[in-house]
């Protein structure tokens, strides 16, 4: 065993396991002046920039550093850069938009950047909608599918509470105006007139509740009226689903979907962004 007492012997940490010593060997000098300048650089760091968590905020820092400032600058520069596309599709007549060069491409572009954003909580990333949420790639169109029309409905929305514009329309609880067997026939009655298996005689008496009850808003053919926003019921689509027991379930409780009005939350060049990426989906007509 080394001689402990050479001056050159470094010192034991005093742990021995079966004559085996473990020296206390230093750390090498440059990795304890790295360990000291990365101390004093967390130092200047927290005087420097925001650092600690205060009750409702944070310290500033010497220079007045934010990223929120910094993101706000971004944005700022991104507007300003887009704005001339902006201004010219607020200009344009919305049909005429899409056939507009650059200024329809930035439409369609971000118009389905808006969509993503806002709209497919419920209509789906596609568009192509879900069980009370309309299908927007088809030609099956509440309150009219031109691109007019979807504007107006973008912007005021349906049946909400905030927009006193919004597309308005309630279908009545016929659970509290008719009797049962009389729904029964209705339901048969509206299933047929979209081709489905029936109960002929059922079907039969239903065109007379249909006729008293149903036809000023759905039509005496039912083929509906987007005046009113009623369904075309002859169509094999549905928004809340075809079979017997849901179609019974509507006559009797009714439906009252709500969209927002999105005029108070979009500028009016958003609004007609996704009005053109909504027309485009294959649906408007």
């Amino acid at each position: 065993m080394a001689d402990k007492h050479k001056k050159d012997q470094v010192d034991t940490t005093g742990h021995e396991w079966d004559g085996i010593e473990e020296l206390d060997t230093p750390m090498p000098r440059w990795w304890l002046w790295t360990f000291y300048l990365t101390i004093i650089w967390a130092i200047g760091y927290v005087i420097a920039y925001p650092a600690f968590p205060l009750v409702s905020g944070a310290t500033k820092g010497l220079l007045g550093y934010s990223s929120r400032a910094e993101v706000a600058a971004d944005i700022e520069s991104i507007n300003a850069a887009n704005k001339p596309f902006e201004d010219r599709i607020v200009a344009l007549e919305l049909d005429q938009i899409s056939s507009d060069g650059e200024v329809g491409a930035f439409a369609m572009n971000g118009g389905g950047a808006i969509f993503k954003n806002s709209c497919a909580q419920c209509h789906g990333a596609g568009a192509a909608g879900a069980k009370g949420y309309p299908n927007l790639l088809d030609n099956d169109w509440l309150w009219g599918g031109s691109i007019d029309d979807i504007h107006t409905t973008i912007t005021h929305g349906i049946r909400n509470e905030n927009d006193p514009d919004a597309r308005y329309s309630e279908m009545p609880a016929f659970g509290d105006i008719l009797e049962k067997p009389e729904i029964a026939m209705a339901a048969q009655y509206v299933l047929s007139l979209s081709g489905n298996e029936t109960d002929a005689a059922a079907a039969a008496a239903g065109a007379e509740v249909f006729a008293d009850n149903c036809a000023a808003c759905h039509g005496d053919d039912g083929t509906g009226d987007r005046e009113q926003g009623a369904p075309n019921l002859t169509d094999a689509i549905w928004l809340w689903g075809g079979d017997l027991d849901t179609v019974t379930a509507t006559i009797t409780n009714s439906r009252f979907g709500v969209m927002p009005s999105w005029g108070d939350r979009l500028t009016e060049a958003q609004i007609r962004q996704v009005a053109v990426y909504v027309h485009q989906l294959g649906g408007g007509e």
